[in-house]
Formats: C-alpha cells, structure tokens, sequence
C-alpha cells in the first residue's frame, strides 16, 4: 500500500469512527451512566470487535453479499430491528444508584457481536475493503484491519469520556433520563441512511 493510500485510508479510519453513530451514541450513554472504567470492556468489543470484522469481510463475506443481494437486505433488517430494540432500553434505563449493582454496561463480547448488526459498522467495512483492499489480498485485507484498529478504540474511546464527564451533570434523575432518551432518539436517528438510502 502507497504511502498516499495509506495516509488516505487512515484519514477515513478516524472520521468514520468518531463520527456519530450507534458505537458512540451507547459508549456515550454507558460513559455517562456506568463511568468510564466499567465501560473498557465495551470499548475493546468495539475496537476488536470491528477489527475481526473488517478481517472476516474482506476475506469472504463481502462475496456472499456480491452473490445474494438479498442477504444483504436481510441483514438490514434484522439491524433495523435490533437497534431500536437497543433504543428503547436505553430510553428505559433506569438511573444507576452507588452501591445497588443496578443495570450493567455492555459486556467485550456483547460489544464485539454488536459489531455484526451494526449498519455503520457494516457500511465502514464493505467500504473500507472496496476502497482500499480492491484486490482483496490478505495483507491489503490485514492493512485495513490494523489501521482501523489503532485509530478505532482512541476515536471511541473519546465519546466514553464525553460521557463520563457529563455524569455530574446527569446526577440529576430528570437530566439523566432526558439524556437517555435523546441518545435514544439519535440511535434511532442513525439509521436514516440505512432506511432511506440516498
């Protein structure tokens, strides 16, 4: 890989993974929530997750959609479904109070299956390969997979932070769940390009 195409791949690396989307909305919310310690489990779900993703795709999977479109469109709607299933419990949350064990952030391995019903995380990846693995060889395949991984967990990790400054803000119970139901909101939001593509 080029110089050029490395530097190229690395800039659409960072700006689709610190954009808005469902990873960040929830490690936004789970930030606020649960603090940032409890949620490195999530994040390294996200980053690895996404990793093994891209690796898996690029190394077969992106032939599957090529040869039955309508996986493709299946594997929509299932996502469609399930984030705003995920919406809806995190509008529902109920505020976590010190000492009760109440709610729990996401697990590493819930993060990184996430990963599979994630339509950005899905758009991130075909692109990714399409762009800049074009001929679909391991080490072009192993490239994006890296460069993704080292750029990915500080990008996410930064909205783990936005939330977890925000929790003094949130400790009021109102705050809290007017928070929980806009993040709510904007992760349903974040499926307009997958319901209404341009």
């Amino acid at each position: 890989m080029t110089p050029d195409l490395l530097a190229a791949l690395a800039l659409f690396a960072f700006v689709s993974s610190i954009t808005p989307g469902p990873n960040n909305l929830m490690l936004m919310a789970s930030g606020a929530n649960f603090g940032f310690r409890r949620t490195i489990p999530h994040m390294l779900g996200v980053g690895l997750g996404f990793v093994l993703m891209v690796l898996l795709v690029g190394i077969g999977l992106v032939q599957v959609f090529d040869a039955y479109p309508l996986s493709h469109d299946l594997l929509k709607a299932v996502s469609v479904v399930y984030l705003l299933w995920l919406a809806w419990k995190i509008a529902h949350a109920a505020p976590v109070t010190p000492g009760t064990g109440g709610g729990r952030p996401m697990t590493f391995l819930q993060a990184a299956a996430f990963q599979w019903v994630n339509p950005k995380a899905w758009t991130m990846a075909l692109t990714a390969i399409a762009a800049y693995a074009p001929g679909r060889t391991l080490a072009a395949i192993a490239v994006v997979a890296v460069v993704f991984g080292a750029i990915n967990l500080p990008s996410v990790s930064s909205w783990t932070l936005l939330g977890q400054q925000m929790a003094r803000w949130l400790s009021s119970r109102r705050r809290l769940v007017a928070f929980n139901w806009t993040m709510a909101v904007l992760l349903v939001a974040s499926l307009y390009p997958v319901v209404l593509p341009g």
